[in-house]
C-alpha cells in the first residue's frame, strides 16, 4: 500500500472496476427484496452545477447503503432533455437544439461518472428521443378516447418572451416561471387533461405518503384547495337564465349586496354590445394574469352592467358588476359579494359605493368597525331574519336546506385545481398527436402512425417555432382527404411526469411499460428539490394514478419516501452565474477528487437545510480522507492480521470496540431513520480520533483496531467510494465494498464494566464517580458518599435522602 493518498489515481482505478464489472446493473429478482432509489433528472443544460452534485450524492450514499444491507437496487439516471432552455440557447448560438441538447448530455454523463454515482447507464434515457416521446403520445390517444383529455379555447397565461403559453402553477408573482416577463391573457385553443377528475383522490392519497416532509404535503393539500359550499342560483331580471355562483360562506348569504362576474361573463359580454366604455373595461380586463395568486393582489375594478340580480331569500335586486378580479375558468364565472364580511368585497364596495351589511356578529365582546374593514371571522348571524343567532355550522346547515328544499341550490364540494393545460406553442418539446380535419373536427394520430417525429435538422429563427408554418411537418392525410397535424408541442412536464416508470423498462419496444415497472415500483426514495412540490410531483402523482388505471401499474402512488434537499449557497445567497458565485465542480474533482467533494457535500448541512459553500471545509474534508488513509497505512505495516477474541480483551481494547459498535448503531440509524449523513459523518470522525489515540500494539490490540478501521471504511463506503474501494482491497477483502455486507452491532459489545455517575449535592453537580457496571444502589451510595469533593459540602449537615438514579446519577439532599 502506498504511503500518500491519490485521490485521482484510486478513483479513476475504481470506476474502471465498476464499468468493466458493470457493477450496478440492476435486474429483477422476485426472490431478493427491491430497493428504487431515484433522483430527479437533470435538464442537459452543459455542465453540473453544485446543486446537482448534492442532490446525486445524497441519492448515491441512499443507494450504497440499501446494497450493502442485501437489497436489490435500482438506481437510473436519464436526461429531461426538451424544453426552452436548448431553444433559447440554439438561438443564441446560431445551431439546432437537438445538437446543442446531445452535446451537453454526452458531456454531463461524463461528469457524474467522475462523481462515482452508482448508476445503471443501460436504463438512461433522454426524453427527447422518439423512443420515450412515442409512448407518452400512444398514451395521450388513450385519454383522449376515455375523455381524459380535451380541447377547448381557453383564456390562458401568455407568456411575451417565450411565446407560450404556461399552467397556472408555472405563472410565479404574476411572471413566468422561465422568462421572468409579466404574463399577459389570451384566449386560444388548448389541450387539457382531467387532473380534477383525481382530485378528492390525489387529495386523500396524500395521507398515505408518510415518508413525505408535511409541508410538501401542505403545500399540495393547499394547491388542490378543497372546500365544502353551497352552490345556488340568483334569478337575473329581465332573463330566463339564472346566474350561478359557489360560497363556502353561505351564513353571510344575507349580507349580498352586489353580484361580481367575470369581464368575459355572457351577461356582461351582452351588456357591453350597447356599452362602449364596459367594452372597453372588458378589452382592458384580458390583459389580467388567470392565476388566483394574482387575482389577489391585482388592482380591483369593476363596472356596472345594468342587470339586476334577484336576492333568492330577500326577493331584493342587487346590482351585477363586470369585475376584473373574477374569470370565467373559475367555477361559474360569477361571485356573490358581501362586503361586511370579505376583505376583497369591502374594498370593491367602498370604491363604487357599494352597500355593506353586517350579518355576522362576533360571539364575545369583540368590537368590530366596518368603516375600517371587513368583520371575516365566523360568529352569530344577525340581520338574517329567520337564520339570526345561528352560528357557522348551523346556518351552513340551514342555509343549504332553505336553498336545497326550493330547488335552486345544494351543498357541493369545490377545488381550486383546475385541469391540466398541456399545449405549448414552442418547438423544443414531444408533438402532441392529433390531426386538425378541415371541417373543423380534431382526431388522434392513428396509433400505427407513432411516434409523429419532432424534425431535429432545423434553423431557429427567434423564438418561433420552425414547424408552425412548415407543411412538411404539419401536411397530412387522414382516410385519404388532406389534414393538418397539431404543431403544438406538449408541456415538457408531462415527459417528467412518468420517467420514473420508464426507467424500469426503458428498452421496450412493444409497449409503455412491461411487467417489469410493478417489480420496482412504487420509487422507494425520491430526491429532488422542494420547488417541485406543486408543478412536477403532483403531476407525477395524477400521471401514475393515470398509469393505473389504465392496467399499466398497479401501485397508487409513485413515490414512498421523499428527501427535498436545500440550496447550495455562496457568500449567503444561492449559487448563480448572474451573480459570479459559482464553484465549478469540474474543478473541484481536479484539484481534490470526487470523493471530497461528496464528503463535503454530506457534512456540511443536514439534507433538507441550505448547504453554505466554505473553502475550508472542502480542505478539512479532504485532510480527513487523507488521515484515514494514513491511519490505515499505519495500521497494515504495524503487523500481521490476528483474529480478535473478544473475552481476551483489556479495559482500553474493550473501550475502543466500544466506542466502534456505538458508531456503527449511530450511523446506521442516521442513514436509514434519521437520513442526517452529516452526524453520521462526525461520528466516524470521532472513531477515528479514538483509533488515532490508541496505541495499543499487541496482537489483540492491532485486533480490535483492524476492527474499527474496516468498520470506518464499511460506514464510510456510501459517501467516500473510491477510497473505501481501494482501502477494502488493501485490507485483505477480495470480494468489491459495493457487494460488501454493512457491519452490525455486537450488542455485547456495548456493555460498559464501568460506568461513569454524576454526584450532585441539592441539585448541583459536585463530583463524577468510576463505579462498577453490575453495582447495587447501596455500593454507588456508599461510593457516593465517600467521595472528598462531595464530603466537602455536606460537612456539618445532614443526609436526609440519597436518590441513586441508576446508571446516571446521584442526588444528595443534606441539610
Amino acid at each position: 500500500m502506498q504511503e500518500q493518498y491519490n485521490p485521482q489515481q484510486i478513483e479513476q482505478a475504481a470506476q474502471t472496476f465498476w464499468d468493466e464489472n458493470k457493477v450496478f446493473k440492476a435486474v429483477a429478482d422476485t426472490t431478493k427484496e427491491k430497493y428504487y432509489c431515484l433522483s430527479m433528472f437533470p435538464y442537459p443544460s452543459g455542465r453540473l452545477h453544485m446543486g446537482h452534485v448534492r442532490n446525486y450524492t445524497i441519492g448515491d450514499v441512499i443507494s450504497r447503503y440499501q446494497r450493502m444491507l442485501g437489497k436489490n437496487v435500482l438506481q437510473p439516471m436519464g436526461w429531461d432533455a426538451f424544453g426552452m432552455p436548448a431553444e433559447n440557447a440554439a438561438i443564441k448560438n446560431k445551431t439546432a437544439p437537438a445538437k446543442w441538447t446531445t452535446e451537453n448530455i454526452a458531456y454531463m454523463k461524463g461528469q457524474l461518472k467522475q462523481l462515482g454515482f452508482g448508476y445503471d447507464w443501460d436504463r438512461e434515457i433522454a426524453t427527447c428521443t422518439p423512443e420515450y416521446y412515442k409512448w407518452e403520445q400512444w398514451f395521450f390517444t388513450q385519454l383522449v378516447e376515455k375523455g381524459l383529455a380535451y380541447k377547448k379555447t381557453s383564456a390562458v397565461n401568455w407568456d411575451p418572451v417565450d411565446q407560450t403559453v404556461l399552467a397556472n402553477e408555472q405563472v410565479i408573482d404574476g411572471c413566468g416561471w422561465r422568462s421572468g416577463a409579466p404574463v399577459v391573457r389570451k384566449e386560444i385553443p388548448q389541450w387539457f387533461i382531467k387532473i380534477t377528475d383525481y382530485a378528492e383522490e390525489l387529495l386523500n392519497d396524500l395521507d398515505q405518503l408518510d415518508g413525505w416532509p408535511d409541508k410538501v404535503k401542505a403545500m399540495q393539500r393547499n394547491w388542490i384547495g378543497r372546500s365544502e359550499g353551497l352552490e345556488f342560483s340568483f334569478a337575473v331580471e329581465g332573463k330566463e337564465e339564472r346566474l350561478s355562483v359557489y360560497t363556502t360562506r353561505p351564513d353571510t348569504l344575507m349580507g349580498v349586496t352586489y353580484v361580481a362576474v367575470a369581464a368575459t361573463h355572457p351577461l356582461a359580454l351582452e351588456a357591453a354590445e350597447t356599452n362602449s366604455a364596459l367594452s372597453e373595461f372588458i378589452d382592458e380586463s384580458k390583459n389580467t394574469s388567470t392565476t388566483e395568486a394574482d387575482l389577489a393582489t391585482v388592482e380591483k375594478k369593476g363596472m356596472d352592467t345594468g342587470f339586476k340580480a334577484i336576492h333568492p331569500i330577500t326577493g331584493e335586486s342587487v346590482p351585477v358588476f363586470a369585475a376584473n378580479f373574477v374569470l370565467m375558468e373559475y367555477g361559474s364565472g360569477a361571485v356573490m359579494s358581501v362586503p361586511a364580511h370579505d376583505q376583497r368585497d369591502f374594498e370593491f364596495a367602498q370604491q363604487y359605493n357599494l352597500p355593506i351589511k353586517q350579518v355576522v356578529a362576533p360571539a364575545g365582546d369583540q368590537e368590530i368597525d366596518l368603516t375600517k374593514e371587513a368583520f371575516t371571522e365566523k360568529g352569530l348571524l344577525c340581520n338574517s331574519g329567520e337564520f339570526d343567532g345561528l352560528d357557522f355550522k348551523a346556518a351552513f346547515d340551514a342555509i343549504c336546506a332553505w336553498m336545497t328544499d326550493k330547488g335552486i341550490g345544494e351543498k357541493k364540494v369545490n377545488y381550486r385545481l383546475r385541469d391540466w393545460g398541456v399545449s405549448r406553442q414552442r418547438y423544443w418539446g414531444t408533438p402532441i398527436p392529433t390531426i386538425n380535419l378541415e371541417d373543423g373536427t380534431v382526431v388522434t394520430t392513428p396509433v400505427d402512425q407513432l411516434p409523429v417525429i419532432l424534425p431535429t435538422d432545423v434553423v431557429m429563427d427567434g423564438v418561433n417555432s420552425p414547424i408552425k408554418n412548415n407543411p412538411d411537418f404539419s401536411a397530412t392525410t387522414y382516410n385519404g382527404v388532406a389534414a393538418e397535424r397539431e404543431t403544438d408541442t406538449f408541456d415538457t412536464f408531462m415527459e417528467s411526469s412518468w420517467y420514473f416508470a420508464r426507467y424500469c423498462c426503458p428498452e421496450a419496444d412493444d409497449a409503455m411499460l412491461t411487467e417489469e415497472a410493478n417489480y420496482w415500483l412504487p420509487v422507494d426514495q425520491y430526491i429532488g428539490g422542494v420547488e417541485h412540490a406543486i408543478l412536477h410531483l403532483l403531476y407525477a402523482r395524477f400521471f401514475h394514478k393515470l398509469l393505473r388505471d389504465a392496467g399499466l401499474v398497479t401501485s397508487d402512488e409513485p413515490f414512498k419516501r421523499l428527501l427535498t434537499q436545500g440550496m447550495v449557497n455562496k457568500d449567503g445567497s444561492k449559487m448563480s452565474k448572474s451573480k459570479g458565485n459559482t464553484v465549478d465542480p469540474q474543478e473541484m474533482i481536479e484539484q481534490y477528487g470526487a470523493d471530497t467533494v461528496r464528503l463535503f457535500m454530506m457534512f456540511t448541512a443536514p439534507p433538507e437545510q441550505s448547504l453554505e459553500w466554505n473553502d475550508k471545509g472542502v480542505d478539512g474534508a479532504s485532510r480527513f480522507l487523507r488521515r484515514l488513509w494514513s491511519l490505515s497505512y499505519q495500521h497494515l505495516n504495524a503487523g500481521d492480521k490476528v483474529a480478535l477474541d473478544v473475552d481476551a480483551l483489556s479495559g482500553e481494547q474493550k473501550a475502543l470496540r466500544r466506542k466502534t459498535h456505538e458508531t456503527i448503531a449511530k450511523v446506521s440509524d442516521d442513514i436509514e431513520r434519521r437520513q442526517t449523513f452529516n452526524t453520521a459523518i462526525a461520528a466516524v470522525m470521532e472513531l477515528c480520533n479514538e483509533i488515532s489515540k490508541f496505541e495499543d500494539r499487541s496482537e489483540q490490540g492491532l485486533a480490535v483496531e483492524r476492527e474499527a478501521l474496516e468498520a470506518a471504511i464499511l460506514l464510510l463506503s456510501p459517501i467516500v467510494p473510491h477510497v473505501a474501494h481501494e482501502l477494502w482491497g488493501k485490507f485483505g477483502h477480495e470480494g468489491n465494498v459495493v457487494n460488501a455486507t454493512w457491519p452490525t452491532v455486537d450488542e455485547a459489545a456495548l456493555v460498559k464494566d464501568e460506568l461513569t455517575i454524576v454526584v450532585q449535592v441539592l441539585g448541583k453537580k459536585r463530583a463524577e464517580i468510576l463505579v462498577s457496571a453490575k453495582a447495587d444502589n447501596k455500593e454507588i451510595e456508599a461510593l457516593a458518599l465517600a467521595n472528598p469533593n462531595v464530603q466537602k459540602f455536606i460537612e456539618g449537615k445532614t443526609v436526609r435522602k440519597v436518590i441513586v438514579v441508576p446508571g446516571r446519577l446521584v442526588n444528595i439532599v443534606a441539610n
